[in-house]
């Protein structure tokens, strides 16, 4: 059944796919690039196809290399980790996750702790970036926890929440302010990284409230990120506007307030992704089905 499978120009197919050249393939297979080169033609050879395009800068994955690397990729992905189950390695089996720093310090990491309560054998490794990860190139990293417009061609998707913006503030300043004075108001402002398809930021936030004049009286607190924000708010230098995700534990524990809590604006969805198939595998499974039961609570506040 497998006699004519050409196993080993597919794992150099795989590995000059997922690192995006043949050197890099040939360092990590131990072998040429000429080796690696080589395998690819008889490969392209016995499917017909071109799965490489050569260029000036190098080698870049053609249409049919795009649809036939996913399927290798898990294929050879699954027959690795079937080995290790057979290794004798003692160490905790492990799910890897990637998201951003923010998610993960104001909601995924206050709430791993009930997973490890079901899952005590399960360690769930959490790296974060603000750089999107490119799943299927790294195969180290089991799931990604993305926020976007939730359209993630060719991976398996899992929606969580959809977010709002609004305005908070710790409960002494909104005591401080409670007369609506917006002399010498401070607006703390996050420096986004990556543009969004609209505009998430105070002034767009002040026309929708009506509060248009916040704008020229405002004295700016600017961070690099959410969590920063986050924590500038409640040590109270100001309101910010934030995502309702992310500030619900502390909503939640009294240190923000909401202080127009029917003026949103709309924010992106959460997401879990993955490579397709690989969300069937344990213990990634188990974290996942978890993931949506504490998104479905998290809905129904």
């Amino acid at each position: 059944m497998f006699a004519k499978l050409p196993l080993t120009a597919l794992r150099a197919f795989e590995s000059a796919a997922r690192l995006g050249g043949f050197k890099s393939a040939a360092k990590e297979l131990y072998v040429t690039p000429a080796a690696i080169s080589h395998q690819i033609k008889s490969l392209e050879s016995q499917l017909g196809t071109l799965l490489f395009e050569r260029t000036a800068q190098g080698v870049k994955l053609t249409e049919s290399g795009q649809l036939l690397y996913p399927s290798i990729h898990l294929a050879l992905s699954d027959i690795c980790r079937s080995f290790k189950g057979f290794s004798g390695d003692s160490s905790p089996r492990k799910v890897r996750v990637t998201t951003t720093p923010a998610f993960a310090a104001l909601w995924l990491i206050p709430r791993v702790s009930d997973f490890y309560a079901k899952y005590p054998d399960v360690q769930v490794s959490i790296e974060t970036s603000n750089d999107i990860v490119d799943l299927l190139r790294d195969s180290s990293i089991d799931v990604a926890i993305r926020c976007g417009s939730g359209d993630y061609p060719g991976l398996y998707k899992k929606f969580l929440m959809q977010e709002e913006f609004g305005a908070f503030s710790c409960p002494r300043w909104k005591a401080a302010n409670v007369n609506g004075s917006n002399q010498n108001l401070s607006l703390i402002n996050v420096r986004w990284g990556t543009p969004f398809p609209f505009s998430i930021s105070w002034e767009n936030w002040c026309r929708v409230a009506g509060l248009e004049q916040w704008i020229d009286n405002a004295i700016y607190r600017e961070y690099d990120d959410e969590h920063f924000a986050h924590q500038a708010a409640i040590s109270g230098q100001g309101l910010v506007l934030a995502s309702t995700v992310l500030v619900a534990d502390s909503v939640a524990k009294g240190l923000l307030v909401d202080i127009k809590p029917d003026i949103k604006i709309e924010g992106l969805k959460y997401s879990a992704v993955a490579v397709p198939g690989r969300e069937r595998t344990s213990p990634l499974k188990e974290f996942l089905e978890w993931l949506e039961e504490q998104s479905e609570e998290f809905r129904a506040l």
